[in-house]
């Protein structure tokens, strides 16, 4: 017998919407796994606002929000497991997880991964110069802040244009530190109007087309180069933040040999959050790297939903049928399709994103003819949602086609 009937690992909003869904359709042994000390995952560390709205009429600061998820959890009668690190996934829902009193095994008869997202280090984006102290993301940015109550700057540069990026500039701004600039790589924001003026309304010079030549520095950061246009120029600072480019937490995918999807980099997914392996359900951030935190709970909650539905049955082993994308389109969620079954209320859209900004026509194409067409703008951060239409339960194959206008 397992020890649970569900366990969730990862207790951010996704996670925590997902076990309280659970509770609320009956499921009785529900148990979070989480490798921090308390609930809450990433917005933990948000020291601003606006979290709860949808999710609970009103609104919170991030780490207060962190603590409602862990509340509702607990008085839900959900087992919490904090401090727990799951290091392995068994094919039959067992789970090796470390603990401070050591290491051990526990087994469900579904699991949901909702692990999250993390953004792109250093290492990963090629930035050349010298490794002072003083290079570091917005997460490890907040988590100084929010936890330790230290500012590792004061006159920071800022690398990135994705809604994080303007996070990353209020925390600065609300804790004793003046940006110098924020420099994006690309010709145009990725944040979204108004979100995109944020920085230049605050005072903050907004370069776009700047690229890192050299970062400028012995023990700390003293300055780094830039190219804009075939110039250089150096811009003197004490300190790099890196925002954006997120990418799932989804080593624990890799190392069992469950299916990821290379162009989201998370777990293949079909309608109703169930993974290749169907004793596995995914939620959040690990799907589709980056939604915001309401966002995340909603789907939390439709998967959980839908979850409980899967308990009351066998494991799926219904065909699956991959969602091809091609062009522009770097992902689509779901990305496979199990033939016969129904999408979960609430997860019943395909979303999309594109790998640059790009304007034309994206299609939805079932066996060979187009089902749904949707014309417009997009930028990489911006979430592209497209109907599911019955059809592609039956279909034998699916994808996404994009003419691009010039």
């Amino acid at each position: 017998m397992s020890d649970h009937d569900v366990i969730v690992v990862g207790g951010g909003p996704a996670g925590v919407a997902a076990a309280l869904a659970l509770r609320a359709e009956g499921v009785g042994r529900v148990a979070i796994v989480d490798r921090e000390p308390v609930l809450g995952g990433a917005t933990r560390h948000c020291a601003h606002s606006p979290f709860g709205m949808r999710e609970f009429g009103r609104v919170y600061l991030g780490a207060a929000y962190g603590r409602r998820l862990e509340r509702d959890a607990r008085a839900a009668g959900i087992t919490v497991l904090t401090g727990h690190s799951v290091t392995g996934l068994g094919d039959d829902g067992t789970l090796s997880v470390a603990h401070p009193g050591g290491v051990g095994t526990l087994s469900a008869d579904r699991v949901v991964l909702a692990t999250g997202a993390r953004e792109m280090p250093r290492s990963a984006r090629m930035l050349p110069g010298d490794r002072p102290v003083g290079i570091l993301t917005t997460g490890a940015l907040q988590s100084y802040v929010a936890f330790h109550g230290l500012m590792p700057f004061r006159r920071p540069v800022i690398l990135g244009s994705e809604l994080v990026t303007l996070s990353a500039v209020l925390t600065c701004l609300t804790h004793g530190a003046r940006p110098v600039a924020v420099l994006e790589t690309g010709p145009v924001p990725l944040a979204r109007a108004p979100l995109r003026w944020f920085p230049g309304v605050m005072g903050v010079p907004f370069r776009t087309g700047v690229g890192i030549v050299d970062i400028i520095g012995r023990d700390r950061v003293e300055a780094v180069r830039i190219r804009r246009g075939g110039q250089e120029e150096v811009l003197d600072c004490d300190g790099l933040l890196l925002t954006g480019r997120f990418t799932p937490e989804a080593a624990l995918l890799w190392q069992a040999g469950h299916g990821v999807d290379r162009g989201s980099g998370g777990p293949l997914i079909d309608q109703t959050g169930r993974t290749a392996n169907p004793r596995y359900f995914a939620a959040g951030n690990l799907l589709r790297p980056v939604e915001t935190g309401g966002w995340a709970f909603r789907e939390g909650r439709a998967i959980g939903r839908a979850l409980a539905a899967d308990l009351r049955r066998a494991p799926s082993a219904a065909t699956t049928v991959p969602v091809a994308v091609e062009g522009p389109v770097k992902l689509v969620v779901p990305n496979i399709i199990r033939r016969g079954e129904r999408p979960a209320a609430g997860f019943d859209r395909f979303q999309l994103r594109f790998l640059r900004p790009c304007k034309g026509t994206l299609a939805l194409v079932i066996d060979g003819r187009p089902a749904h067409r949707l014309s417009g703008s997009w930028l990489p951060e911006r979430r592209v949602l497209m109907p599911m239409p019955t059809a592609v339960c039956q279909a034998d194959s699916i994808r996404f086609e994009f003419r691009e206008d010039h």
